[in-house]
């Protein structure tokens, strides 16, 4: 049975909730799925959005146990809990991680006592919505490159990822501007890659001791001064797509260490806009991606 809730009897407009009683066992998020009237997304947003109670407490694990008799309130107000940064957007959040888009200008990390990073960001978002938690950084971009990324909530999770990261995340693609037109639409570039003292990966096509790397590419557009190419990567090293790029005399645009001046926007020009993974608590394939940004789409 399902009734509404609307006003305190002040009348002041408060959370309307709906209302239901559990017939038989199961687990929360089937319960959810099989009885709210609502979408798959709308239903696991509601929930990781502290909007479900069980027996008047707020739950916000998809796999809490229900027993019949229970009462489940199921929040009906939009809620106001959103993380609101000019640098980080959330895409999706459950009980267990965090998938965000991240802006230009922002470390993935500390990297200092006064640097602006996603980390912090998050740290402070977890203790505003009261949730007992901290971000844990399982994968990095650079400050200038924007794009997908996961912070788990709790180390367990993050080791979780870590552990079989190559095989955890099945697909992950960027998009870049590069200088130049490039002669192929697609090919693959290989290399091994190594930092020398000062910090700058260099590329070999022998073994120089470094880490292996390897990119797919894709060429999605071109003009006479640009081109706009698809990465997707093999393996994940440091400045991988940059120093491949460069590899190609075609140097990403805006890049500073690796490129050759060429800075038609003013960043650098280079996002993670696809980033697929099997979940690592419930092992479900999660699948993201975002648009192509509209300064890179605009040059062409």
């Amino acid at each position: 049975m399902k009734k509404k809730g609307y006003t305190n009897s002040d009348g002041m407009k408060r959370e309307s909730y709906d209302y239901y009683e559990v017939k038989e066992a199961s687990m929360l998020l089937d319960w959810l799925l099989k009885n709210v009237n609502e979408s798959r997304s709308k239903v696991k947003a509601t929930l990781s959005g502290q909007g479900i109670k069980v027996n008047g407490k707020t739950v916000t694990h998809f796999d809490f146990a229900l027993t019949p008799g229970m009462k489940i309130a199921v929040s009906k107000t939009k809620r106001n809990r959103t993380l609101r940064s000019r640098y980080v957007k959330i895409v999706y959040e459950d009980s267990f991680l965090v998938v965000l888009e991240k802006n230009i200008g922002i470390l993935s990390m500390a990297a200092g006592h006064s640097s602006l990073n996603v980390k912090s960001v998050l740290d402070d978002y977890f203790r505003n919505t009261k949730q007992h938690c901290t971000a844990h950084i399982v994968h990095r971009l650079d400050r200038d490159t924007s794009g997908l990324m996961i912070y788990a909530k709790d180390k367990r999770t993050a080791l979780a990822l870590e552990a079989d990261w190559h095989h955890t995340v099945y697909d992950r693609r960027y998009v870049a501007v590069l200088s130049g037109v490039m002669e192929d639409n697609q090919g693959t570039i290989a290399s091994w890659l190594k930092d020398n003292t000062a910090y700058v990966t260099y590329s070999s096509p022998v073994d120089n001791g470094g880490k292996y790397a390897v990119s797919h590419f894709v060429t999605l557009d071109r003009n006479q001064q640009y081109s706009l190419v698809e990465f997707k990567l093999e393996t994940g090293r440091k400045n991988q797509i940059r120093v491949h790029a460069a590899d190609m005399s075609h140097p990403v645009c805006g890049d500073p260490k690796y490129g050759n001046g060429d800075d038609p926007i003013g960043r650098l020009c280079l996002h993670a806009y696809v980033l697929c993974f099997y979940h690592p608590v419930t092992h479900e394939p999660m699948e993201f991606s975002t648009n192509i940004p509209h300064a890179f789409t605009q040059l062409f």
